[in-house]
Formats: structure tokens, C-alpha cells, sequence
């Protein structure tokens, strides 16, 4: 199962995103925010990423304008390893690699196919482990 969430910035591209992952028959949790209305990206930056670390989630996926505040906030939650990315290449590398759990994406950066191709992206790859296991447990 996928956690999403958003804030009132990426609202639009969160439900864009959600509705992808359902066509490929992914299970979606849907954390909010529920529309454009201003609010508060780390209310449900927390309430995705606690669903990862519960075991509830696999994975998550958070939008805001830029990515960074989400990335910010879920970075700060034991258990998670959130990136933001812009292109294909580090949402394959921060899986390969990093063995990221969170994906955060900037509504206001990136358009909707991107957004996509980023999501395929990072919901496929898979952790090579060996040296980047060791190296995560260092900072872990």
C-alpha cells in the first residue's frame, strides 16, 4: 500500500498521482489535505510517513509547492528516508541506493508527466542493498 499526502500547493498532483497509481492497481491511502485550502504540509507530511514506519505503508509519497518542506518535515520522523526529486534519475538512485521510503515532489516544480514518470519510478526500484545497507545503518 502507498501513502500519499499533500498540502493545499500540491493538492492538484497529488490526486493526478493517486489516480495513476490506482489505474495500475496499487492500494492508495489518502492522508490529505482534501482541497486548496490553505494549511499545514507538516500535519500530513506526519500522518503518511507514521503509516510507513507503522508498517501500514510501504511506501509514501508527498506533494507541497516544492517538495522541500514535506521532505523537511517527514526527514524528521525515525524510520523515514524522504528525498525530493525533480527527474527519473534520483528517484531511481535514492531507491538503488538510499533505500528511500518517502518521495516528496513540488507541484510547483515539476508538471503532472514528470510527476508520473518519477512515481513509476520510484515505486519499481528496488534497494540493491550490500554497502548502501551498511551505509544507511550508519546513519539510522
Amino acid at each position: 500500500m502507498i501513502a500519499i499526502a499533500s498540502d493545499h500547493a500540491g493538492f492538484a498532483l497529488k490526486e493526478k498521482i493517486k489516480k495513476h497509481l490506482e489505474e495500475l492497481k496499487f492500494e492508495v491511502c489518502d492522508f490529505g489535505t482534501e482541497n486548496e485550502e490553505s494549511c499545514d504540509y507538516p500535519v500530513f507530511a506526519k500522518k503518511a510517513c507514521e503509516a510507513v514506519v507503522s508498517g501500514q505503508c510501504d511506501r509514501a509519497i508527498l506533494v507541497c509547492g516544492t517538495g522541500i518542506g514535506m521532505s523537511m518535515a517527514a526527514n524528521k520522523i525515525k524510520g523515514i528516508r524522504a528525498a525530493v526529486c525533480t527527474e527519473t534519475f534520483a528517484a531511481k538512485y535514492t531507491r538503488l541506493h538510499n533505500d528511500a521510503n518517502v518521495l516528496c515532489m513540488g507541484a510547483r516544480v515539476i508538471g503532472e508527466g514528470v510527476a508520473i514518470e518519477i512515481t513509476d519510478t520510484f515505486i519499481t526500484t528496488e534497494f540493491e542493498g550490500g554497502k548502501h545497507k551498511r551505509r544507511i545503518d550508519m546513519f539510522e
